[in-house]
């Protein structure tokens, strides 16, 4: 695995991997994806195969910026409103593909939508401009385990599957986008990096969250994901022989946030996972308020806990 910095002329030759068919992880605000041509259907399959990733769960497109993704989707004034005020930034809108789309099938895994973004990270930015071609992007860690929101979170779980990583230092909101459809109406799939609260202040109307369902609609909807190794003990105490992850004042291992900031929290969240779960002991983690982006920490510690 070859290493990049985030100097123009190393981001260059790994826009040039990924156009040429290359597996390249890099850092987003969110977390690390890890990149290939959605345009390249085997390029696309090989992303499964280096996670490890059931065929049958899509993945996010990325694009540098909103004119690319209408060449592939189909925009209604609603979504251009939620491209206009989020964009860039961790929002994934899930849209109708056009029908001469050429997104490689392995992306949509069968459906007749296309999940897509632009993230809001220079690095991403710089990287999908140089490219200049749609970038499937999982997280970039084998699947169903802690997503990465470092360098070295990729390294330790993907090092040798893959041909690069661009060292973005660490991601700022450090949770996974949120997914949102429109049709029939808006519907949260996966809580995330935007609140409901923020996207029914925009949208004029209510949002609802996706119940559990076995029809995968979009990525992060398996019952069990963002797992460690360990067992995870959810609104819990601490017993003997247990890690403890913390929110608030009080003693912990770890503490997501000890003012008790859900912003904080979140940023924390996984990069606290990967540490405990170095530990190797069961992890208990404290109650976690199920509000604002509170409700994307929970979803994953649910996720973790399956």
């Amino acid at each position: 695995m070859r290493e990049f910095s985030t100097s123009p002329a190393d981001l260059a030759q790994a826009a040039a991997m990924l156009r040429g068919g290359g597996l390249i992880a890099f850092p987003t605000e969110t977390v690390y994806g890890l990149g290939a041509n959605a345009c390249d259907d085997q390029a696309v399959k090989n992303i499964y195969a280096a996670k490890g990733r059931p065929s049958f769960n899509p993945l996010i497109a990325h694009f540098a910026n909103a004119a690319a993704v209408a060449r592939y989707v189909q925009v209604t004034a609603q979504a251009q409103r939620m491209m206009d005020i989020f964009w860039p930034g961790a929002l994934t809108l899930v849209l109708p593909l056009k029908p001469d789309a050429q997104i490689a099938p392995s992306v949509t895994a069968g459906l007749s939508t296309l999940a897509v973004r632009v993230p809001n990270h220079p690095v991403a930015q710089e990287l999908l401009a140089l490219a200049d071609t749609p970038i499937a992007a999982p997280s970039a860690n084998p699947s169903g385990r802690i997503s990465p929101t470092t360098a070295a979170h990729v390294r330790n779980g993907l090092a040798g599957n893959i041909d690069g990583l661009v060292n973005g230092g660490s991601c700022a909101v450090g949770l996974e986008s949120t997914i949102l459809t429109l049709d029939p109406s808006p519907t949260i799939l996966r809580p995330g990096g935007v609140t409901r609260s923020e996207l029914e202040a925009v949208l004029g109307c209510d949002v609802s969250f996706a119940g559990q369902t076995d029809h995968i609609q979009a990525p992060g909807q398996l019952a069990s994901h963002y797992a460690p190794s360990v067992a995870v003990r959810l609104n819990a105490t601490p017993l003997s022989g247990e890690s403890f992850l913390g929110f608030g004042p009080g003693p912990c291992d770890i503490n997501l946030s000890a003012s008790a900031d859900l912003a904080e929290a979140a940023e924390n969240l996984f990069a606290a996972l990967h540490a405990l779960d170095r530990l190797g002991k069961p992890i208990a983690v404290a109650p976690v308020p199920d509000t604002g982006i509170g409700r994307a920490i929970n979803d994953r510690l649910r996720r973790a806990a399956a």
